[in-house]
C-alpha cells in the first residue's frame, strides 16, 4: 500500500489527502494535485489495492477491509506533518471516507466528497442475482466508460491509452461493493462532526444523486455545503468547468482554516 507526497510550491498551509474512486488510479487527479500544491496545499494519495500499476493483468477481487485499511494509512500519513488535514474523495473513495467518519473520528480539519456511491444508477449489464448465484468468482465488467464520467473530449484520447483504469470484477467483489453502500445508508446516528462539502453533478450518469444529497442532509452537522454543479458529470474534477469546482473546494477549505485561527 504506498502512499506518494507532494510538496506544496512554497509555505504549505495544510495538507489534503485524496482517496480515489474504484477502477482508477491516482494519476487520473494529477491536474488536481498540481492546482493543490500551487495554492498552498501538501498532497498525499496512492492507488487503492488492487488499483493502478499494482492490479495489471488482474480483476478486482479485494476484500473492501483492505481499502478501509489503506484509508487509515493514507490519513496517518497526512497528519505527519502536523498540519490541518483535509481529505478528498471521489466516487466510492468518498464513500469509504464517509463509513470511515461513521465508525471513528479523525482529527481532520474537514472532508470534500465529490459524487459518492451510495445507489448506483449503470449497472453492470450482465448482473443478475441469477448470474450471482452461480459463482462469486465469475468475471463481470461494470462497463464505466469514460464518456459516462465526463464530457471533457480532450480526455477522451488520453483515456484510450490508459491500461490501469480497469472495470473487470468478480461478482463477489461486485456484492461486497453493493453491500458496503448500503451499510453507509442504513448506518444509525450521525458522522463525526466535522466541516463538510459535498459535490454532486446534475448530470451524473453512474449514481443517484438524491440519495447522496439526503444522506448528508440526515447528518447532525454544525457545519456543511452542498452544491449541485449544473450539467456537469460524475467527475467533477475532470470537467471543463473543473477550475469552477476546484475554486468552490479551495474557498471551503480556506473558509476552515480561517475559522481554526489560521492566517490565509
Amino acid at each position: 500500500m504506498t502512499v506518494w507526497k507532494w510538496e506544496a510550491e512554497g509555505q504549505p498551509k495544510a495538507v489534503v489527502a485524496i482517496v480515489h474512486n474504484v477502477y482508477e488510479h491516482h494519476s487520473r487527479n494529477a491536474w488536481l494535485i498540481q492546482k493543490l500544491r500551487n495554492n498552498g496545499f501538501h498532497v498525499v494519495t496512492g492507488d487503492l489495492p488492487g488499483h493502478g500499476a499494482e492490479g495489471v493483468g488482474t480483476i478486482h477481487d479485494k476484500q473492501f477491509d483492505t481499502y478501509n485499511k489503506y484509508v487509515e494509512k493514507l490519513i496517518a500519513v497526512g497528519l505527519d506533518d502536523n498540519l490541518p488535514l483535509f481529505i478528498i474523495g471521489h466516487g466510492m473513495g468518498a464513500t469509504f471516507i464517509m463509513r470511515h467518519l461513521q465508525r471513528r473520528k479523525i482529527e481532520c480539519a474537514g472532508v470534500i466528497l465529490s459524487s459518492p456511491w451510495l445507489a448506483l444508477r449503470h449497472q453492470p449489464p450482465k448482473f443478475s442475482n441469477v448470474l450471482a448465484k452461480l459463482s462469486t468468482s465469475m468475471k463481470l465488467d461494470h462497463e464505466i466508460s469514460i464518456e459516462m464520467l465526463t464530457s471533457n473530449h480532450d480526455l477522451y484520447e488520453e483515456a484510450k491509452q490508459d491500461d490501469l483504469y480497469r472495470t473487470e470484477s468478480t461478482v463477489a467483489w461486485y456484492k461486497e461493493l453493493q453491500a458496503y453502500m448500503k451499510s453507509v445508508v442504513l448506518h444509525e446516528g450521525s458522522m463525526h462532526d466535522i466541516p463538510v462539502l459535498m459535490h454532486s453533478a446534475q448530470d451524473d450518469r453512474i449514481t443517484d444523486i438524491s440519495i447522496a444529497k439526503k444522506w448528508l442532509l440526515r447528518q447532525d452537522l454544525s457545519e456543511f455545503q452542498y452544491k449541485q454543479w449544473k450539467r456537469l458529470y460524475h467527475d467533477v474534477y475532470q470537467e471543463p468547468e473543473r477550475e469552477e469546482v476546484y475554486l468552490y473546494t479551495e474557498s471551503f477549505m480556506n473558509n476552515v482554516l480561517r475559522s481554526l485561527g489560521y492566517v490565509v
